[in-house]
């Protein structure tokens, strides 16, 4: 049974019809409650009046980072302080904070979000889930606690920590589920391996997200665990995770259109661009009411595709993320994406998903270092089979972004593993400016 799967399987005009309702009262409530969007709305010449739908929808601005935090702590918020029941906030480390807040509703919306994302990896009721996102102002961890709750499921609050000791849990408690970054269930793999007990494990299926990862990568871990592994996507400033998630296809991840409003643009025009297309991702949040967002530019690259999916579900599915804009790398004139070096990587042989990329200017000309992990044969081989490998992944990086590159190669667990978000680019041009 679909979790509430009224909404998730209406038709198309059902949908709009519910959304253009749902966007009518949003801009009401941002318009008299968020004097920050009124006084927008009011230079762009606008009233909540004149929206009267969907159809309307480019007629009102956008909203970016820079608006949460020009109002920081709470000049977003549309209802008073007294019904904020949490507050989440992002990391802060590209400037001042973003911070949201949460009603009761909000809380239970949100929850309702990921429980339909866990029975998309066909996990219920029955299962054991074990949350090995942080916990804390992060909405990870408490995002996916409370979807499983929601869904009835026992969970394992184990947040990133001690990863022998997750393990153990794991195969104590006869888990079936994980929440957590791709990259740290990637790691607890390893950890597995190396503790021989993959025999023990009883992991069906992980919902993974928080950071960019490729299909290669979901294929890797579902080889190395034997579990199906799916994509779920969130974001602090829309909700947290829950706002996408992919179903047993994998074709896309499916979009909660009845809580949030997706628009694909073009990241140059800002203007909407056809399904199919890459562009940038921009949500309205439709029923938050802690603080609800007009069009915010989420700045993550995508397409979408509205055609029904095999599985039933009618709402619309965005594509695996390319990266984000903001993420982007202009090496020598040229755009790159980290998730390019990690899909070259992974269809070599011999390497592992692991990787540094280290951009730095040398005599005012951009150059970039990437260190690999490689597995442990390599370097019990000569010298000779080592300038080999290298050679073949400079090549295989250089097809892929259409930069030459020079490639280190570092031995197993050379390179220092996250619990959280994986970093994967030291760019240097940035500290010396």
């Amino acid at each position: 049974m679909i979790w509430n799967e009224t909404k998730e399987c209406m038709s198309r005009d059902e949908m709009l019809n519910l959304q253009s309702a749902r966007l009518v009262k949003l801009v009401d409530r941002v318009y008299h409650n968020v004097e920050y969007y009124r006084k927008k709305m009011q230079a762009v010449g606008l009233e909540p009046g004149d929206i009267r739908g969907v159809e309307d929808l480019e007629k009102l601005p956008f909203t970016t980072k820079d608006d949460l935090r020009d109002t920081y702590p709470f000049g977003m918020f549309a209802v008073d302080n007294s019904q904020i029941v949490r507050i989440h906030a992002s990391s802060g480390t590209t400037g001042k904070a973003t911070v949201v807040g949460y009603t009761r509703k909000d809380i239970d919306v949100w929850s309702e979000c990921v429980a339909r994302g866990i029975t998309m990896a066909g996990l219920g009721k029955n299962d054991i889930i074990q949350v090995a996102y942080g916990y804390g102002l992060f909405t990870g961890g408490l995002g996916g606690h409370y979807g499983a709750e929601k869904m009835g499921a026992t969970v394992v609050p184990m947040s990133t920590g001690n990863t022998k000791k997750l393990v153990t849990m794991m195969i104590d408690f006869g888990v079936t589920g994980i929440l957590c970054t791709p990259s740290y269930l990637l790691h607890i793999a390893e950890t597995i391996e190396e503790m021989g007990v993959r025999d023990k494990i009883r992991l069906k299926a992980s919902l993974n997200g928080a950071e960019p990862w490729t299909e290669r990568m979901r294929l890797k871990i579902e080889e190395k665990l034997g579990i199906r592994a799916h994509d779920i996507y969130g974001l602090s400033e829309i909700m947290g995770p829950g706002v996408a998630t992919d179903c047993e296809y994998h074709r896309g991840l499916h979009f909660q259109e009845d809580h949030f409003l997706p628009e694909i643009v073009s990241p140059e025009t800002l203007k909407p661009i056809p399904d199919g297309e890459i562009g940038e991702l921009v949500i309205s949040t439709l029923t938050k009411e802690g603080i609800p967002l007009i069009r915010y530019r989420t700045k993550d690259l995508t397409s979408i595709d509205h055609t029904p999916c095999e599985c039933g579900r009618t709402t619309a599915r965005i594509g695996r993320f390319k990266g984000r804009s903001d993420d982007m790398l202009i090496i020598r004139g040229v755009n790159v994406f980290p998730s390019q070096i990690e899909t070259a990587l992974l269809e070599m042989g011999g390497t592992t998903p692991h990787y540094l990329m280290i951009v730095d200017r040398v005599n005012n000309l951009d150059t970039l270092e990437v260190h690999v992990e490689v597995e442990e044969r390599f370097f019990s081989d000569e010298i000779r089979a080592l300038e080999t490998l290298t050679a073949k992944i400079e090549h295989a990086i250089q097809q892929a972004i259409g930069l030459a590159v020079k490639v280190r190669l570092v031995e197993p667990k050379g390179l220092e593993r996250s619990m959280g978000k994986s970093v994967h680019v030291i760019d240097k041009r940035k500290l010396d400016d």
